[in-house]
Formats: structure tokens, C-alpha cells, sequence
């Protein structure tokens, strides 16, 4: 059974930071892309950013571009985002996702596999 549990989510002021982890299990977790979506009320989930099997490559989408870093570490089966200088637009649930890929997608359809998500709430 793949699970993937997300956590270090909370309430931080705007400016502040967050760092997001994502545990996976019951999968070859080196084989899988993974990735970072969100989802605000009322809106569509939304790509955040996401990292390729080793690490060497990575995408983010346009709104978190140079505040977001997505990193992973395969010996320990986990996916990191680190947020610095958060918006109260970054409020949402988080969602960690893995895709049995090389290339590294955007779509939240390609994705094989998702956490339950953690919530991020930054106040202005």
C-alpha cells in the first residue's frame, strides 16, 4: 500500500516561512517524480513545483518561482518544500504526489499517488 503523509503545515505570519515534508511508503521511492500541489477554497488544486527522480531537475510554477524550493532525499523516502517569504495568497492545502515517470510533470493527472494534504494558513 503506497502512502505518502505530508506535514509542516500550520499558521505563519506573511514573511515568514514553512518548511513542508512529504514521507512516502510502500513504493521504490527513487523510481517516482514527485511533486507539490495546492488547493485554496473555492479553487482548482494547482501545481506548486516538482522535482525529478535524482533531484537534478526541478520546475515551479510562476507564483512561487524564487520563494519555493523543492528538494528530496531518497535514503530517507522524502520530498521537501521549503517557502520563504510567504503571501496570504499561499494559503491552501498542501498535497504531496508521486508519478511513476522520468520527466517531471505539471498535471495533476499524471500523478499515480497523493498524500492527504497539510494545511498552510499565512496571515497578513
Amino acid at each position: 500500500q503506497v502512502l505518502l503523509v505530508e506535514s509542516g503545515g500550520g499558521l505563519v505570519q506573511a514573511g515568514g516561512s514553512l518548511r513542508l515534508s512529504c514521507a512516502a511508503s510502500g513504493l521504490t521511492f527513487s523510481f517516482y517524480a514527485m511533486g507539490w500541489f495546492r488547493q485554496a477554497p473555492g479553487k482548482e488544486r494547482e501545481f506548486v513545483a516538482a522535482i525529478n527522480w535524482s533531484g537534478g531537475s526541478t520546475a515551479y510554477a510562476d507564483s512561487v518561482k524564487g520563494r519555493f524550493t523543492i528538494s528530496r532525499d531518497n535514503a530517507k523516502n522524502t520530498v521537501y518544500l521549503q517557502m520563504y517569504s510567504l503571501k496570504p495568497e499561499d494559503t491552501a492545502v498542501y498535497y504531496c504526489a508521486a508519478n511513476r515517470a522520468v520527466r517531471i510533470e505539471v498535471v495533476s493527472t499524471a500523478y499515480n499517488y497523493w498524500g492527504q494534504g497539510t494545511q498552510v494558513t499565512v496571515s497578513s
